[in-house]
């Protein structure tokens, strides 16, 4: 009986160890932690990208990947506790898009990463897939403001889903490639991680223009209120 008084309209038992950690004190729950720490890793990622030691490139990509993990974990606690917040809602996109946009504008700033075994055409075409991707973020975002404001919801799509596996997984090759060829230099291995990395930046950014157009015709009649 006292477990189910402890038990809100939602199920969730506020009475629980676990809960309460998570709750934590008024706005900021564990959740929003998460997300603030996610925010805070950023500098920490772009400072080993660039700092000259041996296997800063693997400390990066350890960085990024706790980085990354935290968007999995902090959306997670939420659901289950039922502790979604606005400044969840406002600072966790925000996080996961700075955090990739980060990581590729690093990326794009060492030429190795993208020329050392594909050739010179290829930095042409990862800054070309890195500008698609940023230019379908301002796209979704301006028109998510458009639909806030008439009042229409809009849920995320599962293109848009891949899309950001294949921007992370790109970045995660990128980065381990980084650290083997300063490790092993032209080694078969180290070019096949190359071509994964670049096959799945290429991948992202078909993703990403395929999700940005699906998206907006499944909603044009944010357009026409």
């Amino acid at each position: 009986m006292d477990e189910q008084q402890n038990r809100g309209a939602d199920g969730v038992d506020t009475s629980s160890r676990a809960y309460k950690i998570a709750a934590g004190r008024g706005v900021m729950n564990l959740p929003n932690k998460l997300t603030l720490a996610r925010v805070i890793m950023i500098p920490v990622f772009i400072l080993f990208f660039y700092l000259n030691f041996a296997g800063h490139y693997f400390v990066a990509l350890a960085v990024f990947a706790l980085a990354s993990f935290t968007d999995y974990l902090d959306g997670h606690i939420a659901r289950k506790y039922r502790l979604v917040t606005n400044l969840g809602k406002f600072l966790d996109p925000i996080a996961d898009k700075v955090l990739v946009s980060s990581a590729l504008i690093v990326l794009v700033t060492v030429p190795s990463f993208f020329t050392a075994f594909a050739g010179e055409w290829a930095m042409i075409a990862a800054g070309c897939c890195v500008a698609l991707i940023f230019a379908r973020e301002l796209i979704v975002s301006g028109f998510r403001m458009v639909a806030a404001d008439a009042g229409i919801v809009i849920a995320a799509d599962k293109i848009g889903k891949f899309k950001t596996v294949a921007q992370d997984i790109s970045i995660v090759f990128l980065l381990l490639f980084g650290g083997f060829y300063e490790l092993f230099g032209e080694h078969v291995g180290v070019m096949t991680v190359n071509y994964i990395g670049l096959a799945m930046l290429g991948a992202a950014a078909l993703l990403t223009v395929v999700s940005g157009v699906n998206y907006i015709v499944k909603n044009i009649q944010v357009l026409k209120v």
